[in-house]
């Protein structure tokens, strides 16, 4: 008897428990022709993506394919058999996890998934940042029937449009790594913030990540108060021109992003700036209804691939795809130190 019940407890928690895969199927053929190659390298820690609660399943979360890079690298050769340009992208996957996290004043947990991902140009020993997304998604669980199938969809999309985006880069003067420091490529590239580093900003209207990271304000660009000491207008030229073309400005020494909601004080700390908001404040709706996109945010990664490719980049940043929920939850929003896009960390 003792065994008969025995069997049908096993037979119940196999039941209960279910493998969702991440599929990596959709589309990524270069369309231009420019790439020849695509290496992967996985320098996750720990190869284990996380299991969750959904429903009344406990979810595992796997590739298809335990050898990733094989499945990566296959995954680009199916869909470019036919190799003409001389482009070698190297993709970069150094976080996957997903996992339940109940956060401060939310009644039950929220299930989330964390993933940073980075892609480079090669050429000769030398490699070329592109651009990275390095964040948290959220599912709502008000709106979202299974959480599991919901986020395996969102990583497989993220990874999909990352890809995609990484064929046609315009790099960034000086964002290149020797081969022997690729896997500390951050800290290497990092040393030429001069933001980060200087102990005083220079004042000024900032219309890109990448002038704020090199301290090069834009001398043609101004900025208006109202009576009450708020900003109200950005001038060029003495024109008046849009908020939107401004990444930030820096006044007696201490800078302001700009957010759909207004101007945000970025702080500092041990990881770089940050300002303290929500999603539901960054991807707000504009008063015409669309999301504000814009220079405001310098992306969550610049439309899915950073604002450090280009200052032309910010303007297709702070796309919602990769968002997740528009949670009202405020907490520290990181501005990543290579893109200058929002990293939420919650």
């Amino acid at each position: 008897m003792k065994k008969i019940f025995f069997f049908f407890l096993l037979s119940a928690l196999w039941s209960a428990q279910k493998t969702e895969i991440i599929e990596l199927k959709d589309n990524i053929k270069d369309r231009k022709g420019l790439t020849r190659s695509l290496t992967f390298i996985d320098n996750r820690p720990d190869k284990n993506i996380g299991t969750v609660q959904d429903k009344k399943n406990i979810v595992e979360f796997r590739f298809a394919s335990d050898d990733l890079k094989g499945l990566v690298e296959n995954w680009f050769k199916g869909d470019n058999n036919k190799v003409l340009g001389n482009s070698d992208i190297v993709l970069m996957l150094e976080d996957l996890k997903i996992y339940e996290e109940q956060d401060n004043n939310r009644t039950f947990p929220y299930v989330k998934a964390r993933i940073k991902l980075s892609s480079f140009i090669k050429r000769n020993d030398k490699y070329y940042f592109i651009g990275r997304y390095n964040n948290v998604i959220v599912s709502n669980p008000n709106v979202t029937t299974h959480p599991s199938i919901f986020l395996a969809g969102e990583i497989s999309e993220i990874f999909t449009q990352f890809v995609k985006a990484s064929y046609y880069p315009n790099i960034a003067p000086g964002y290149y790594i020797p081969e022997s420091e690729i896997n500390r490529y951050e800290e290497y590239l990092n040393k030429g913030y001069k933001a980060l580093h200087n102990d005083v900003l220079k004042d000024g209207v900032y219309t890109s990540f990448q002038k704020f990271h090199s301290q090069e304000p834009d001398p043609d660009y101004s900025v208006k108060k109202n009576k009450k000491g708020k900003v109200v207008q950005l001038i060029y030229n003495d024109l008046e021109t849009s908020l939107y073309k401004m990444y930030c400005y820096v006044e007696d020494g201490k800078a302001y992003k700009t957010t759909p909601v207004g101007f945000d004080e970025m702080n500092k700390d041990a990881k770089g700036f940050y300002i303290y908001s929500s999603r539901a404040n960054l991807f707000a709706a504009s008063q015409t209804g669309g999301l504000f996109v814009g220079a405001v945010a310098g992306g969550l990664v610049g439309a899915l691939i950073g604002a450090a490719i280009d200052s032309s980049s910010d303007a297709n940043a702070g796309a919602v795809q990769g968002v997740g929920f528009r949670s009202t939850m405020e907490s520290n929003v990181y501005l990543d130190s290579l893109t200058g896009g929002y990293i939420f960390e919650k």
